[in-house]
């Protein structure tokens, strides 16, 4: 019975060390792989961002000159979106500064309307331009004062 009992442990604990055993097995296959991803992934990025191209062939460059036009492709539309939300936001904003300007103007000439024509009087300004020499200029204007 001790017999038994004892090959039946024997056996027991080999069942455990082969499943232990398994159980390291896969671990190691899983991180060879998890290595060869990350390795793959590197070399990915490299090639990205324009270095390790010497070993591509056409057809790999190819690929990669697509999948960055694709990716240039989205950045630009995604720019082109927050320009457009940014535009948007800008005319609300200008929207309200004009009611408000309106306000305040229709608030102004409420209270002071007389100021306002002075001011308008006041923006009126003389020039004298000419176009040519300003030689002539000078005779044509003490000329006309003259008589």
């Amino acid at each position: 019975m001790n017999k038994t009992i004892e090959r039946y442990q024997k056996r027991e604990d080999i069942g455990k060390a082969k499943g232990v055993r398994e159980n390291m097995q896969n671990a190691v296959e899983d991180v060879d792989d998890l290595a060869k991803k990350i390795e793959f992934l590197e070399d990915s990025r490299r090639k990205l961002l324009g270095d390790g191209l010497g070993s591509c062939s056409f057809d790999e460059l190819q690929h990669l000159e697509n999948q960055l036009d694709r990716s240039l492709t989205r950045i630009r539309e995604r720019k082109t979106q927050l320009q457009l939300e940014q535009i948007e936001k800008l005319k609300e904003e200008e929207r309200l500064l004009v009611e408000d300007n309106a306000k305040l103007r229709e608030k102004c000439c409420m209270q002071q309307p007389k100021q306002i024509d002075n001011m308008e009087l006041e923006l009126e300004v003389e020039t004298e331009l000419f176009i040519g020499l300003p030689e002539r200029h000078k005779r044509k204007r003490s000329n006309t004062q003259n008589p």
